[in-house]
């Protein structure tokens, strides 16, 4: 299980580690707490629906949402950043997208996600295109973010 690799991982580490979600709604951070003892190393998460959230709470920027959009590499990136900052971890995960059926845009199609991971001094955002239905993608978004957190983990 991807959770439970993860939590070792941290504890050698000696990591914490928090997660910032949009689409997803908390599937992250849900499936991070199904391991027994991940208090030991899962210190939270802000679920940021709403751009508002956003900002206020994971310090992304306006201009960066304006310039880009809510579903996009740097707010990814800033998202990650700042449930850092804001919950004071080692690591964090984030998770912006399109889960559908509606939500998509000429340029930004149902399925769309953005997933980042940030540390102190590195950030990283990946970009993936599921096929899903809204479950579906939101099932495999979550996936994906917990394998880019094991991977990096691993170095």
């Amino acid at each position: 299980m991807l959770a439970e690799k993860i939590g070792a991982k941290l504890l050698t580490r000696g990591w914490r580690v928090a997660v910032a979600e949009s689409a997803t709604g908390g599937l992250i951070g849900h499936k991070l707490t199904q391991v027994a003892g991940s208090s030991r190393y899962f210190w939270g998460g802000i679920i940021a629906y709403d751009n508002v959230v956003k900002v206020q709470l994971l310090g992304v920027r306006a201009e960066t949402l304006s310039r880009w959009g809510a579903v996009s590499a740097p707010v990814a990136l800033e998202m990650a950043a700042g449930a850092c900052r804001a919950l004071g971890v080692e690591v964090a995960v984030s998770v912006t997208g399109i889960a559908g059926p509606t939500g998509a845009t000429a340029t930004k199609p149902v399925g769309l996600y953005y997933l980042g991971l940030a540390t102190s001094t590195e950030r990283y955002a990946w970009r993936h295109l599921f096929t899903g239905d809204r479950i579906a993608n939101n099932e495999a978004a979550a996936q994906a973010a917990l394998q880019h957190l094991l991977d990096y983990l691993r170095g």
